[in-house]
């Protein structure tokens, strides 16, 4: 018999290993009730739909990022923005790691069902918000704003990468990680650039 208090993370992994088996297009919340053996009036009240559940496994591996780096002393606001993001982004990888095979199944069905999609990409964009925040770098205002439409696409294009990189160390998604982070530190900086012309211009 499952605790209470445990029904969340036995139902979030019962999903992905179904997902990763069966696909997530077809999967019914109470086919994850069944393979959980738990009936499905105890499964509704804590994840009313798949949506729901796949919400709650966001917010699960959010607070897994958020927790690893509660240690004050590991973060260095003198340490490159790029740095930090990448520290960041390799702690959610890290935390996804055990789902990656259900994920993968999951991200291509979801891919072609833009219901689905568009639930995923708010869930996405809260998560990009803590992880700019986890890195010290605000995400309020305009500049946050492209911050946080920045560091999504380079999530995503690295998340493509780690979802086939079998290298013991994740050397493969490393090296992309690395060298999305430095393309879009170099472009904030020519905007930057432009930017403070055009000011000093109108001045």
């Amino acid at each position: 018999m499952v605790k209470k208090a445990d029904i969340p993370q036995h139902l979030i992994d019962t999903a992905f290993r179904l997902a990763e088996e069966r696909g997530w297009a077809d999967l019914s919340l109470a086919d994850i009730a069944r393979e959980a053996k738990l009936p499905l009036s105890k499964v509704y009240p804590v994840f009313h739909s798949k949506a729901a559940l796949l919400d709650g496994f966001t917010r699960m591996i959010d607070a897994a990022v958020l927790a690893e780096g509660e240690d004050e002393d590991d973060f260095d606001a003198a340490e490159p923005a790029r740095d930090r993001l990448f520290d960041v982004v390799m702690r959610r990888f890290d935390a996804l790691r055990p789902y990656r095979d259900g994920l993968g199944r999951i991200a291509y069905d979801q891919a072609r069902d833009p219901v689905a999609l568009c639930c995923s990409l708010c869930a996405l964009r809260r998560s990009m918000v803590l992880m700019l925040e986890a890195a010290g770098l605000s995400s309020s205002g305009l500049r946050g704003q492209l911050r946080i439409k920045g560091l999504s696409a380079i999530y995503l294009a690295t998340l493509r990468v780690w979802l086939r990189d079998e290298t013991a160390d994740l050397s493969k998604t490393m090296a992309a990680l690395d060298g999305y982070l430095r393309r879009f530190e170099g472009l904030a900086t020519r905007l930057n650039r432009r930017g403070r012309g055009t000011a000093e211009q109108a001045a």
